[in-house]
């Protein structure tokens, strides 16, 4: 997978934090069978810039942990037509994911376990997202964080 990792964060995130990040989405996306081509960026921040997104996107007003914005998602778009083998060629670009960096070291320390665990909890939640999957009807829920737990517990970053 074709990963960007942005750091508009104050002090900057570690390598470490970064290293977590594009291992763990590799893995993600091997477990869903992505193809190699799949694109996607995730941007790490600090509350005051991902309350105003919040506020922009989602009308409201107040620093979240994890922001999705999947690229291509399912409307009333008319279709391109184009050869099969060139479609095929073509990289899928998922979306784009902001994680606050605050919300990661508030929800380890109030949760009782690793900034690391936390980190790879929302970049694994918000890379279901851009896959189509929700937590809206009971069904859904059970589906997807069934999927994130085995992601996570596979991975190593357990509970």
């Amino acid at each position: 997978m074709d990963l960007t990792i942005y750091d508009q964060t104050t002090d900057g995130i570690s390598e470490e934090q970064r290293e977590l990040i594009n291992k763990l989405l590799q893995f993600a996306a091997n477990k869903l069978g992505l193809a190699d081509s799949t694109e996607m960026s995730v941007t790490l921040m600090n509350n005051p810039a991902i309350k105003k997104l919040n506020a922009e996107y989602r009308n409201v007003d107040r620093a979240t942990d994890v922001l999705s914005f999947a690229a291509e998602e399912s409307g009333d778009e008319t279709p391109i037509i184009m050869d099969p083998e060139l479609a095929a060629e073509l990289p899928v670009n998922l979306g784009d994911l902001f994680i606050s960096v605050d919300k990661v070291a508030e929800q380890a320390k109030f949760l009782g376990h690793s900034t690391e665990r936390e980190l790879g909890f929302l970049v694994v939640h918000g890379f279901l997202h851009l896959n189509g999957y929700d937590h809206v009807q009971p069904e859904d829920e059970k589906k997807m964080f069934s999927l994130q737990r085995e992601i996570l517990d596979e991975y190593g970053l357990q509970r």
